[in-house]
């Protein structure tokens, strides 16, 4: 197999193997080139510019996080003793964002890329601060309200339904499409600012939710009004700031293709408003199976579809793993402990990730990353097992495993997230993504369900198999990727694989011992 490698090698590729160089780094886009209209000419991004992004994300994904766990938190205090009224929240949710995915991607694609992210912006703080409106009118209990308390939280589920999709709008964007135009051709500036934008997440992730759970230890409605006023306050900086990246970079004013969907207006007057509407939504119902069915053709689909298969999980401290674990004897103490080592890995990796990916390319660092992860989650998996009579020492070996596998995780996204930004066209991006997050959301709900189906403490064994086993998929899906894109999965050292190599080893040691034996 070493022969078949070398031998679809170029000369160019082929020489630095027989001087004994390091493996030349294939980067993604020598694979899949750009679109002709993606070559830009900015060559460094900025400090100022990039300091402006960053900082318009970081307000965005700070009000997400805070206001995602907040109203985990005040659900949890207005509803006492009934996880119902949460579980339709978070369903709510998952299930919005999986049906309206393809036209939030369709609107991205299609759309201004300043009028995409301010409209994310202003629509999801209107709907945020609605909520919090509702939740503390809940939470001060007026007799009157008592008799709609249902439609309240029918209302609450459909804000919530909106702001996720306001979510992924403003990420998929700026995360998918602003950045790579930004960093233009500095490849190594790109991975830097995936990286500085993955550490804003995670930050944000780390001490937004820590911030309200203070706040809601002092009161629920004190927290309610807090996240209100943050939600207000930052709402003038992230328009203005992020107009201020945009009308610095010309390339983000260059339209990315033509309008792939006409609006219900843009019919002829003659035509009813019904019949407009119904061809619109027709229109756009078969944009959505063109996006799927682009989404598995794509040469990313497989890492691509790696990454939002590893959704399909229990084991990220979220509210299904801390039930469990204050079930086995972990305080809040040691939770919050245990959850704060965990964002701290996963902060690491946003160091080591683009170090290695400049080592050893994207797409091995990838596969690196991934073998980690499964490792680092069997290791915890079979100590849980193993001691399975003793829950305390059972769910320390599954914490312990679970933190480890941050790095491999939060690795292995900036990976798929560099190969997808530089292999999927500028027009699709949108589109993809968003078909991507829309997975994303449907494992995420998967996950649910195994808590549901296994709903007991005593059975979150199966949930935690199944989430890996759906890690050891997705390495196995990029397992394949790797192998279709390079030939091999493992490096071959240099001399083993060049061809002829070997028996040239065995003849200089045959001569070198006869030429001892001469003497």
């Amino acid at each position: 197999m070493a022969s078949r490698v070398i031998e679809s090698l170029t000369p160019s590729e082929y020489s630095p193997l027989l001087s004994g160089d390091p493996e030349p780094t294939h980067h993604p886009q020598s694979t899949f080139p750009h679109s002709p209209d993606e070559r830009h000419i900015r060559s460094e991004v900025p400090r100022t510019l990039a300091r402006r992004l960053y900082i318009s994300h970081f307000l965005s994904t700070w009000n997400s996080r805070v206001f995602e766990f907040g109203a985990v938190l005040y659900l949890a205090s207005i509803y006492p003793g009934t996880l119902l009224p949460m579980s339709v929240y978070a369903l709510s949710r998952g299930v919005a964002a999986i049906l309206f995915a393809p036209a939030v991607g369709n609107y991205i694609d299609t759309g201004n890329r300043l009028q995409v992210v301010r409209v994310s912006i202003m629509l999801q703080r209107v709907v945020v601060a609605a909520s919090c409106l509702i939740f503390y009118l809940l939470a001060i209990g007026l007799p009157m309200l008592s008799t709609i308390n249902d439609v309240l939280l029918v209302v609450l589920a459909l804000l919530a339904c909106v702001e996720k999709l306001c979510s992924i709008m403003n990420l998929v964007s700026v995360e998918r499409d602003w950045v790579v135009v930004v960093a233009g051709n500095d490849h190594e500036g790109l991975k830097t600012m995936n990286a500085q934008m993955r550490r804003i997440d995670l930050i944000c992730k780390l001490i937004g939710p820590l911030v309200i759970a203070l706040v809601d230890g002092v009161s629920t409605k004190t927290a309610i009004i807090s996240n209100l006023g943050m939600n207000i306050c930052s709402v003038v900086f992230e328009y203005f700031l992020i107009a201020a990246v945009y009308y610095e970079v010309p390339e983000l004013q260059q339209p990315k293709a033509k309008t792939y969907l006409d609006s219900p207006n843009m019919e002829s007057d003659q035509q009813n408003s019904k019949t407009r509407l119904w061809r619109y939504w027709h229109r756009l119902t078969h944009k959505a199976l063109r996006d799927f069915e682009s989404y598995f053709r794509h040469p990313v689909f497989l890492p691509s579809f790696a990454g939002a298969l590893l959704y399909l999980t229990v084991l990220s401290f979220s509210g299904q793993m801390v039930t469990w674990l204050l079930s086995t004897g972990y305080d809040s103490t040691q939770v919050g402990i245990a959850r704060t080592l965990a964002v701290a890995f996963e902060v690491l990796a946003t160091w080591i990730a683009p170090w290695l990916m400049g080592r050893i390319s994207p797409t091995r660092a990838g596969l690196w990353f991934a073998n980690w992860q499964i490792a680092s989650l069997v290791a915890g998996m079979a100590i849980f097992w193993v001691f399975h009579d003793q829950p305390l020492i059972s769910a320390s070996g599954l914490v312990g495993g679970t933190i480890l596998s941050r790095v491999g995780l939060r690795g292995f996204d900036l990976c798929v997230q560099i190969l997808v930004q530089e292999c999927v066209e500028a027009e699709n991006r949108g589109s993809f993504s968003s078909v991507e997050a829309a997975w994303q959301n449907a494992f995420e709900i998967g996950s649910y369900v195994s808590t549901i189906v296994f709903s007991r403490p005593d059975q979150f064994a199966w949930p935690a198999l199944i989430s890996v086993v759906a890690v050891g998929l997705a390495g196995v899906l990029y397992a394949v990727f790797v192998r279709m894109q390079r030939g091999h999965l493992i490096h071959v050292p240099t001399w083993i694989a060049a061809p002829g190599m070997l028996q040239q080893m065995r003849e200089m040691c045959i001569e070198r011992i006869y030429s001892s034996s001469e003497v």
